[in-house]
């Protein structure tokens, strides 16, 4: 955060016009808009969260009791609990050595209750979009982006999370644009945008919402965002496209000394030309271990907390707030999950490690580190 961000908060306070639909509120309107104008996304609206995102999106499409969702078991926990609060139910895949949802295995986890796959885009690394809408369309299934990790990154010169049928952004402190908590729903569909607007503020199709495109209003929650959020927020957007190229020019620059001359590979990316991460599998558990003390090194993923699916607690044990609001016994078919359902997810990340391009510091600085870790 910076005196930007005060500022813009200070604008905010000072108007007076706090929430969203005041008369003269105007900061979440302009930030929708230059959500819009970043990504070419139709519709954009901006919610509480990452998490909110996700929900009103499933909702927005209609997924519900009774459906099944595709949804990595590499991905922070929300991505799987949002289709429970939809009454649909998770189905977990494995993802491959982009670290991203596999296509093959979606392929495999199909059934005739699969309503909707959420690739997500961990870390900025972009799924292979082009297999998964494709196959979305073999299927006639619905695709939600969780892009909360990879605000301002494209695939192939088109912005995620304007790909599939809907998008999810999160605006917390782990994210591109950081406001401390947002979030924000894109589409390029009309029926899904009134129907997301709608759910994130109690079905309440008034104040400022004028065009419902024949949508009846539906009984929803409150994901409402204030002025002094989107006034944030704008800010924060500003700075995106600077930043992501600052951390592609490093990559670049870390990834060639990394390239070469080790015993590790740097992890595949499904667009090269945009990439932004870098991480590094080793051949062994073992060798990733001893990669993982070396200065330059972040951490290794598998010890990402709620990031892994074995972590998922209330998911494994099927768990929800009441026992007769249970998604899974809504379900047409038995769903069960075992701790080794996703073996081929754990051994990747068990021997992947995240490098860190320190942005603080100047690339020479950064490359002599690289090099240490190649050495």
């Amino acid at each position: 955060m910076g005196i930007c961000e005060w500022i813009a908060a200070g604008r905010a306070i000072a108007e007076g016009q706090l929430t969203r639909y005041s008369e003269k509120a105007h900061f979440t309107d302009e930030f929708e808009q230059d959500l819009c104008r970043l990504t070419g996304a139709r519709h954009s609206l901006a919610v509480t969260s990452g998490t909110g995102a996700l929900i009103a999106a499933l909702a927005a499409a209609g997924i519900g009791p009774g459906d099944e969702v595709l949804v990595p078991a590499y991905t922070w926990m929300a991505t799987a609990a949002a289709p429970v609060m939809v009454g649909a139910v998770p189905i977990l895949v494995d993802i491959d050595e982009s670290l991203t949802i596999d296509p093959e295995d979606i392929e495999r986890k199909i059934t005739p209750y699969t309503r909707a796959i959420i690739p997500v885009h961990m870390g900025n690394a972009p799924c292979d979009m082009d297999a998964i809408m494709a196959i979305a369309k073999k299927h006639g299934l619905i695709v939600i982006e969780d892009a909360c990790q990879s605000v301002g990154i494209t695939y192939k010169g088109r912005a995620l999370g304007t790909i599939g049928h809907l998008g999810a952004f999160s605006f917390n402190k782990m994210k591109n644009v950081n406001i401390g908590e947002g979030g924000a729903v894109l589409t390029n569909d009309d029926q899904y945008y009134a129907r997301a607007r709608s759910y994130h503020d109690l079905g309440a199709m008034i104040r400022g919402h004028e065009e419902r495109y024949n949508e009846p209003a539906f009984v929803g929650v409150n994901m409402k965002v204030n002025e002094i959020q989107s006034a944030m927020a704008r800010v924060q957007l500003r700075k995106v496209v600077p930043m992501l190229e600052r951390k592609r020019k490093r990559r670049a620059a870390m990834a060639e000394i990394l390239a070469t001359g080790t015993d590790y590979q740097l992890t595949p990316h499904n667009d090269a030309d945009s990439a932004v991460s870098l991480t590094l599998v080793a051949p062994t558990v073992e060798a990733a271990v001893a990669l993982q003390e070396r200065k330059g090194i972040w951490n290794r993923l598998r010890d990402s907390s709620k990031h892994i699916y074995t972590n998922w607690e209330p998911i494994l044990s099927k768990r929800t707030f009441h026992p007769k609001m249970s998604p899974w016994a809504w379900a047409k078919r038995e769903i069960t999950y075992t701790p080794d359902m996703c073996a081929r997810t754990l051994d990747i990340l068990d021997r992947t490690c995240v490098v860190n391009m320190g942005l603080e510091y100047p690339t020479f600085l950064m490359r002599r580190i690289a090099k240490g870790i190649a050495a």
